[in-house]
């Protein structure tokens, strides 16, 4: 299982755990018995509705010969992926200012502002009016703006005239 932790970052430890026995044809309830746990425990840490805490993570290395503290840490970048995304819906342009149908494809306030910079800076560039383009730049920064979309400060007219 030595996976890198980084390509897994974020995912819940149970996910990770029900692939590892799924490739190892253990099956969960044998496996739960096995480490003296209850079953219903061990499927509900693998459906993410429970955490994975450190005695059981013990118990379930120790059985898997897996690293010690591995699905523990698993466990704490999945609770700060969690308070990320909690503290990025507070984080976000003000959505008076863009128009909804400039994101007909999604609903404007599930959008993760900080993982979709990208499209939402070339989309409200390709099809917004000048209050939505200077509201982006305002909000993400005109470095980001013109690293993202890579023109010249030029290609900005509207943003340039009201600046001035």
């Amino acid at each position: 299982m030595n996976a890198d932790i980084s390509v897994i970052k974020g995912i819940h430890p149970g996910k990770i755990l029900e692939r590892e026995l799924k490739k190892r044809n253990l099956p969960k309830g044998q496996f739960a018995l096995s480490v003296n746990e209850f079953p219903q425990t061990l499927v509900a840490i693998m459906k993410g509705k429970r955490r994975m805490n450190a005695a059981l993570s013990l118990k379930i290395e120790k059985a898997l010969e897996i690293e010690e503290g591995y699905f523990l840490i698993l466990q704490s970048y999945y609770d700060l992926e969690l308070e990320k995304k909690k503290q990025a819906e507070n984080h976000h342009p003000d959505l008076s200012i863009l128009r909804p149908v400039v994101f007909w494809d999604t609903d404007i306030n599930r959008i993760d502002w900080e993982k979709c910079k990208s499209a939402v800076i070339k989309r409200i560039f390709e099809r917004g009016n000048e209050q939505e383009v200077n509201e982006i730049i305002r909000f993400y920064g005109e470095d980001i703006v013109l690293s993202t979309l890579t023109i010249s400060e030029s290609t900005m007219p509207a943003y340039r005239e009201n600046k001035k």
